[in-house]
């Protein structure tokens, strides 16, 4: 892959705290392996649920429940 212009801007945005991640600022990258994995990158939890290394659709739902 060609290299992302964008990587070091993107790196510092980046709250995958899963540290030997080779795709940490190549959010295309990243997508696409959390897409083929059924899951979600990082970056759509909350530092609480992020920490938890489950990327799942369902711990995103149970993470932006709102209370009834």
């Amino acid at each position: 892959m060609k290299k992302c212009i964008n990587q070091v801007k993107n790196r510092a945005n980046c709250n995958c705290s899963y540290e030997p991640c080779s795709r940490k600022g190549l959010c295309c990258e990243c997508i696409a392996y959390h897409r083929a994995q059924h899951q979600l990158p990082a970056c759509y939890f909350s530092a609480e649920f992020e920490q938890t290394y489950d990327r799942s659709i369902k711990n995103f739902i149970k993470a932006n429940k709102i209370p009834t």
